[in-house]
């Protein structure tokens, strides 16, 4: 499966650079069964694409990146993380090789998307690698996304704390949708990990 994704040009950029202001202390350390929620998530993804993996930190970052001296991605400090995702984004895809045919965009804190999950959303990519491809989960379209390379300079526009949803409206004639309710569930707050234990 990862020879099958370096071969198809897919990398992946986990975006953990947030500052965890919602839950009061940095979330990427909470402990989902054995693991820490950054290993987790970056672990989930390097089953899809293997080497070709960028982890994004900034708040914290001296204290979190030890958390992925197994990881076989590459860690990115992206120093302007108080602007918000945006920045995370830019700084990520700035490292993306000229090989890179796709990334896709997997949030640090969608504690429940597991790797078969994302292998979906590849595999769906890989059938129309021209398109956006992105997981749908109610009335919701967003991330985990893969975004196409005729696209990663729009990537390197964004602004803000807004993410990539509005590539996601701007190019929806080209975009195809993958169910995902997995997707649905965001780390923020503690009442967000007592319900996922519960759960």
């Amino acid at each position: 499966m990862i020879a099958e994704s370096d071969a198809a040009g897919l990398h992946a950029i986990v975006l953990a650079a947030g500052g965890s202001t919602r839950f009061g202390s940095a979330k990427q350390l909470v402990r989902i069964g054995d693991r820490p929620l950054l290993s987790l998530v970056a672990g989930r993804a390097a089953e899809v694409v293997g080497h070709a993996l960028i982890i994004v930190l900034g708040a914290r970052a001296a204290e979190l990146t030890p958390l992925l001296k197994h990881s076989p991605g590459s860690v990115v400090v992206n120093r302007d993380w108080r602007e918000g995702l945006a920045s995370s984004i830019r700084a990520g895809v700035a490292r993306l090789p000229p090989s890179c045919a796709g990334v896709m965009l997997v949030l640090a804190d969608q504690a429940c998307v597991t790797a078969e999950d994302l292998r979906r959303l590849a595999g769906a990519w890989r059938r129309q690698p021209l398109c956006l491809t992105a997981a749908r989960y109610g009335a919701t379209v967003g991330v985990p996304a893969i975004f196409p390379q005729h696209l990663f300079g729009e990537l390197s526009e964004l602004k803000g704390d807004t993410g990539a949803r509005a590539l996601l409206r701007r190019h929806a004639d080209r975009l195809v949708k993958v169910p995902m309710t997995s997707a649905a569930f965001d780390l923020d707050t503690p009442d967000d990990l007592l319900e996922l234990n519960r759960s």
